[in-house]
């Protein structure tokens, strides 16, 4: 008796699910209008990360927002090589200073190692070339009227007296040894938070007038030793730099490779290259743009000491780059640039390639 009430009420039970089931909305025959089950929709609209102001490029953390401009006065003798930072700085200023070497001016904003460097002193023409930007000029010292210069300036300057932002690296000779912490220098302040942009810059889909370029060397001061070539990379859509033939590598052994170079001819208060001489970044003169594989050959101008230079093509109208790191070469007018067409183009006439009146330069 006992086992038969025990199949009697399973049988009960599986006779109610079966029945369930058959007019249930479990059945592949319902009809989806008669559910009362209902899913809630989730919506998710993406953000659109804000832009970085001296790259053009997104920046997804917003940091480029929240900070000044720190811009970093860099040697570049072959002591001082591989320099850090070159690679990641977001505008580069390449300028002629004593002896016919180069020095670099690197300016971060979106994004910086954890040092720089190495680390020397200020020339006349820097205040000027920074003080668009304002923020924080970090540098080792100078003479005491370039540095007067600089402290007059819209901006936070930093020199080795400042101890907590700066180290000296024992692995390499004085003075080729000062590095900056980017980061604690930020934490000293800086105006204006944001910095304005310096370039505008092309859409994605816009394209890059001009003619094609495979590579191309400045010679700022001849056989002073620092002229710089750049190739085109059609893999990384950017500009490849070597120094003597040799690739110009970052300390982290990343290749220095800018979106765009800007090579701005500059009349000269002084010989170029003589101690304390200076460029002058005001006024107006001629400049070559490098960008997408192309040049526009253009002219520069800087009326207004507080805003930032210009860049038009031949026929005045605004010239706007492609996002990513910018290089602005100041070479000497008079100074030769060999332009080397695309492969594909070799055949055609040679034409000249300079900013000299009475000066050649080759196209290969």
């Amino acid at each position: 008796m006992i086992e038969r009430k025990r199949f009697t009420l399973a049988t009960v039970a599986l006779t109610a699910a079966l029945a369930l089931a058959a007019c249930g909305g479990g059945s592949k025959n319902a009809d989806p209008k008669k559910s009362t089950t209902t899913a809630s929709a989730t919506t998710t609209t993406a953000k659109t990360p804000p832009i970085a102001p001296l790259t053009g490029l997104p920046d997804p953390s917003g940091a480029a927002l929240g900070r000044a401009s720190l811009a970093v006065k860099i040697e570049n003798t072959p002591e001082a090589r591989p320099q850090s930072g070159l690679d990641v700085a977001d505008i580069v200023y390449e300028e002629v200073v004593d002896g016919g070497i180069t020095r670099f001016i690197a300016v971060f904003n979106s994004n910086a190692p954890d040092s720089v460097g190495p680390v020397r002193s200020v020339r006349p023409m820097d205040p000027q070339v920074l003080r668009p930007l304002g923020g924080i000029f970090m540098l080792s010292g100078g003479t005491p009227k370039n540095l007067a210069a600089a402290q007059a300036g819209p901006f936070l300057v930093l020199t080795e007296n400042n101890q907590d932002v700066m180290f000296r690296l024992k692995s390499r000779p004085a003075p080729h040894n000062l590095y900056a912490y980017p980061a604690k220098a930020w934490s000293k302040g800086g105006k204006p938070i944001p910095p304005p942009a310096m370039f505008t810059y092309r859409a994605a889909n816009a394209p890059f007038p001009g003619e094609g370029v495979d590579s191309f060397t400045v010679n700022f001061i001849p056989r002073a030793g620092y002229a710089a070539s750049f190739s085109w990379n059609a893999f990384t859509q950017s500009w490849d730099r070597s120094m003597g033939g040799v690739p110009f590598n970052a300390a982290s052994g990343k290749r220095v490779s800018p979106k765009n170079v800007i090579v701005q001819f500059l009349q000269w208060q002084g010989q170029p290259g003589a101690f304390d001489a200076e460029g002058v970044v005001s006024g107006s003169g001629d400049a070559w743009i490098f960008s997408a594989g192309k040049l526009v050959k253009g002219r520069w101008s800087h009326s207004d000491p507080n805003q930032p230079t210009t860049y038009t093509d031949a026929a005045g109208a605004p010239l706007s780059l492609t996002p990513g790191q910018t290089w602005v070469s100041f070479a000497p007018v008079g100074s030769v640039v060999d332009v080397r067409a695309p492969a594909a183009t070799t055949a055609a006439p040679a034409t000249t390639a300079t900013r000299a009146p009475a000066t050649t330069a080759k196209k290969k």
